[in-house]
């Protein structure tokens, strides 16, 4: 964690040549910290003080961020923060991988309680499962490891009256993952539903909303593009609104579910992702899902070809990456406030 001086350094830097918070309008949308890869590798961005201040200066309604185990002055500083700005926290933490680790899960889950946190999201699997398994084995052995890490989470989460919200982030298919909000049965424990994520393992977002919606408690709400490929398709997350997501259906049904769901920006500016669904390896740990999954996901994507290839990032200079990751979190906030009707 930054000390103070570094903070005020690091700030003067993210501010500079920027707007006036307070010209601005507010986004009823948050932003996640992952919307800026590029930025998050100078030194202090991820500073949640700091980011928290980045992102209300651009008029977002909060953020979501890896807090981390803070100082008592550190606590008071961003709740402070938070309640001055009227804006949301969400945390970010690691699930305790074994009995050893509870005691840092429970250091980061009372910070971010003591910050003004109620909900942290989590995943389980930091990768992709098809880039991951190469065997039904070797997944059934993380699904296992997985609900038994989230069993040791409960009671620290519950004692704290945190939610811990569960990603469903191209590990678990959504019936799995229903299956494993089943097994845990607590209030305490649910679901950070990605809009896009589902894609990758031939899921359509309305029907990963829907069936996922009685477990909400967290939303990285973004919107996805695709393009199709020798070997599958390519995913991209893309400005809200030039994808091809129902995103007033898919938010209607997650409110619906939880009215008081807050929705954060991930906007992830970045080459397209690879989803080779017509290779062996892809279908390694996936035998069960039906041949109707792929031929509908494949339909979508013939359906949804864009005019033009899908934006690719990775050889624009580290500035020219800066100026468009902000350029396309901007844009996102503008159309949660002018389009989404929230």
């Amino acid at each position: 964690m930054t000390d103070r001086r570094e903070f005020l350094v690091a700030s003067a830097a993210l501010f500079a040549g920027t707007g006036r918070a307070d010209e601005v309008q507010k986004s009823p949308l948050g932003i996640v910290i992952h919307s800026y890869p590029v930025r998050s590798r100078d030194r202090g961005f991820s500073d949640p003080l700091a980011f928290m201040h980045f992102c209300h200066e651009r008029g977002a309604a909060g953020i979501q961020v890896p807090l981390g185990v803070l100082s008592n002055a550190q606590v008071r500083g961003m709740r402070s923060e938070v309640e001055k700005h009227e804006m949301y926290l969400e945390g970010s933490v690691r699930p305790p991988k074994d009995k050893a680790d509870v005691e840092r899960f429970g250091r980061e889950i009372l910070t971010a309680w003591a910050c003004g946190a109620t909900v942290v999201r989590t995943v389980m699997l930091g990768t992709r499962r098809y880039e991951t398994f190469r065997a039904a084995k070797d997944y059934t052995a993380f699904a296992e490891q997985a609900l038994g890490s989230l069993r040791l989470a409960e009671p620290v989460v519950a004692r704290h009256k945190v939610t811990l919200a569960v990603e469903n982030h191209k590990d678990f298919r959504t019936d799995e993952l229903v299956g494993v909000m089943k097994a845990i049965a607590s209030e305490h424990v649910g679901v950070c539903v990605d809009t896009g994520n589902s894609i990758a393992l031939l899921e359509r977002p309305t029907d990963t909303a829907t069936e996922l919606a009685p477990w909400v408690r967290s939303c990285h709400l973004k919107d996805m593009g695709v393009e199709e490929s020798a070997d599958g398709f390519l995913l991209a997350e893309v400005p809200l609104g030039e994808g091809f997501l129902d995103l007033k259906g898919i938010v209607g049904t997650l409110k619906k579910a939880r009215p008081e769901l807050r929705l954060s920006l991930e906007m992830i500016t970045r080459d397209p992702l690879r989803i080779p669904c017509l290779t062996d390896d892809y279908w390694a740990t996936l035998e069960r899902v039906p041949g109707r999954d792929l031929a509908r996901l494949l339909a979508l994507v013939k359906k949804h070809a864009p005019k033009e290839p899908l934006p690719r990032t990775s050889k624009l200079s580290a500035d020219d990456q800066r100026a468009a990751e902000d350029r396309n979190v901007r844009r996102c906030l503008a159309y949660g406030r002018e389009k989404l009707g929230l």
